[in-house]
């Protein structure tokens, strides 16, 4: 590319990067989009509950929305990966994977997930397909069926009550000794909810659906769908930056989707635990909105 020059250059060009993108683009904004294609829902099959897209592919809709940003001549995109982020006298440096880097005053850190995967044979193939992380994203289309929850400790209850709204067919895995208090552990008890402790070693499957749960101890367990919730990391280091982390390890951000350093914004599902496709559309749009105020402000 020759311009190596932005007024903003987004991080990440999925759906909370793309829908900055079209805000910023509709503002006569100079934007640069990098992505590098790996979005963490690329094996779910359909996506629910986003109005107007509702059971979509989210490849589709993702190339859907690429194509009304690059109607706006102001938006370029760039397909590669960002590893550095670098404050300079005027703004920032993006350094690429390819030695590249490109200059702007505002970025917004689209960047996402990356979901770090149990060492369970057989999780990551069902991961997005049948191992769920998101009833509002999934749930209706396995109502009442006989499903599971793996998960621990207060995350677990609190998983479990949600879950218990959708069907009434539910067991708790805690893969492990469960550590709820022996309060919750009554309470589930009190809604039939099932808990199992023993160690979980592979899940059988096919294509990424559920057939049953192996244990350690030879039992098994069919199950038309597991939720899970597993731990992530960011896909970009904010210490190269200066930046900070909830304790739930979010970018932080405020109620304009600020950092905690100038110039630099973040939307999408590396600042909050509501991972959807709808939600991850709606930050994007402000996010935009709010870096168009501030360079308007500055620029006045």
């Amino acid at each position: 590319m020759q311009n190596k020059n932005f007024e903003v250059i987004i991080i990440g060009g999925s759906y909370a990067g793309l829908s900055a993108g079209m805000s910023l683009g509709r503002s006569l904004r100079n934007v640069l989009i990098i992505n590098e294609g790996k979005p963490c829902n690329s094996q779910t099959p359909y996506s629910h509950n986003f109005i107007t897209h509702d059971g979509k592919v989210p490849k589709e809709i993702a190339s859907l929305a690429k194509a009304d940003v690059e109607q706006y001549k102001t938006v370029e995109f760039y397909n590669g990966s960002a590893t550095k982020l670098i404050k300079s006298a005027d703004g920032f440096e993006v350094k690429l994977s390819s030695g590249e880097r490109f200059h702007a005053k505002k970025i917004i850190l689209a960047s996402g997930i990356k979901d770090i995967m149990p060492d369970i044979p057989g999780f990551a193939e069902c991961w997005g397909i049948s191992v769920l992380h998101c009833p509002y994203c999934h749930g209706y289309e396995i109502k009442n069926e006989v499903t599971g929850i793996l998960a621990n400790g207060d995350m677990a209850f609190e998983f479990s009550k949600l879950i218990f709204n959708m069907t009434k067919k539910l067991t708790l895995f805690t893969n492990g000794k469960c550590t709820l208090t022996k309060e919750q552990v009554e309470k589930l008890k009190t809604h039939d909810i099932g808990l199992n402790e023993v160690e979980i070693k592979s899940i059988e499957h096919e294509n990424g659906r559920i057939q049953r749960i192996i244990f350690k101890n030879g039992n098994t367990v069919a199950l038309k769908a597991l939720y899970a919730k597993i731990p992530f990391e960011q896909n970009i280091d904010v210490s190269d930056f200066g930046g900070e982390l909830t304790d739930q390890g979010f970018i932080k951000v405020d109620f304009m989707q600020k950092t905690s350093v100038p110039g630099i914004f973040a939307c999408g599902d590396n600042v909050t635990m509501m991972r959807s496709v709808a939600n991850a559309v709606a930050q994007g749009n402000l996010t935009g909105a709010m870096v168009n105020k501030e360079l308007s402000d500055e620029e006045f």
